[in-house]
């Protein structure tokens, strides 16, 4: 959280170069920039102004559903998550929280560890947390157990999930009933716009020609919108189970940047709901990338922070470590014919 010294310095800067209350087209906020990986500093993008994180929360008090992106293992993503709900309870106690990190089929876990039935490891192994848990997630965790929030498992079943990536839409079809019954009834429902922007993180501007390459991807892309579709389902189950309830809902940045993906959906299936959204945005950028003014359609809110160290700088060692890492899973089978698979979304 930026300290309020910090936010007036980064404001006045913004002021004295622009000449006005507005954040300039390519702002020089060089003096105000994230100080280490765990700051940020946070932009209204509707006023183009640098805010406080009380003055944000303050905001936000009364907003249906908060949805804040994250950079996933990123410090300053997950300690401005921490402190914002922080704020948003002490503002109101009624809220709750929903995470893209647990898959709802691990729900009955995640309950027992909220009412002190298991340990903490006991958790990590039977819902199978993501491997940055305790770095990332356990403050969030633990202050909602602290102060009896209601935490929700909002991800689909990730065997399912591969099982779609692989198999196509209609593997769901072999599904038991009762696990059908747990996943959206519209589960592959989507925008065009999101499609365009999948099909281009994956593929770049020039898209494919191969058929065999538009099937999968196309079997992917369906995984996503299984991903995104069962999150905007258990956000608005979360809130029909408890009336009244503010929903602030983590996930990776790219379900929910230009209000796309989840957002999109949620806003489909629900449009009377009030939602914001917090994008982070690396700065300082490097000479290769846009204008902070570029940036400013990717939510509500933008959250400055400073970029990770690169993982490598040789590309074939790169390669070699991706392949290990995904070598490295869990195989399923999606039926008795099928080969094991191993299929992952975007999850930035």
């Amino acid at each position: 959280m930026m300290k309020r010294s910090s936010t007036t310095l980064i404001l006045l800067t913004l002021l004295t170069t622009s000449g006005c209350s507005l954040l300039p087209q390519q702002p020089d906020v060089s003096t105000g920039a994230p100080a280490t990986l765990y700051d940020n500093v946070m932009i209204d993008t509707r006023n183009r102004q640098p805010v406080s994180l009380e003055a944000a929360a303050s905001a936000l008090a009364k907003t249906d559903v908060v949805i804040i992106g994250e950079y996933h293992g990123h410090q300053a993503s997950h300690l401005l998550q921490t402190r914002l709900l922080q704020e948003l309870h002490n503002l109101n106690p009624s809220r709750i929280l929903t995470m893209e990190q647990f898959n709802l089929d691990h729900q009955p876990a995640l309950d027992d560890y909220l009412f002190g039935t298991i340990g903490e490891t006991e958790l990590l192994e039977d819902a199978e947390a993501w491997d940055n848990y305790r770095g990332s997630y356990r403050p969030l965790v633990e202050y909602a157990r602290q102060h009896n929030l209601p935490v929700i498992a909002a991800n689909a079943p990730a065997d399912v999930v591969r099982c779609v990536g692989r198999a196509g839409p209609d593997y769901l079809n072999t599904l038991p009933e009762e696990q059908r019954r747990q996943l959206p009834d519209k589960p592959f429902l989507d925008t065009p716009a999101y499609r365009e922007k999948f099909v281009d993180a994956i593929t770049g501007s020039h898209g494919t020609a191969d058929p065999a390459m538009i099937e999968r991807m196309s079997n992917t892309y369906k995984a996503q919108l299984l991903r995104d579709n069962t999150m905007a389902m258990r956000i608005l189950q979360a809130r029909e189970r408890n009336p009244g309830h503010q929903v602030v809902h983590l996930t990776g940045t790219f379900h929910s940047e230009e209000r796309l993906g989840t957002v999109a959906l949620l806003q489909q299936r629900a449009p009377e709901l009030s939602i914001v959204v917090l994008s982070p945005v690396f700065w300082p950028a490097d000479e290769a990338k846009p204008p902070l003014a570029d940036h400013l359609n990717k939510g509500d809110y933008l959250y400055l922070i400073q970029p990770l160290p690169r993982e490598f700088r040789d590309q074939e060692r790169q390669r070699q470590a991706m392949q290990q890492r995904f070598s490295g899973r869990a195989d399923i089978r999606c039926s008795s014919e099928s080969e094991p698979v191993n299929e992952q979304g975007i999850e930035p």
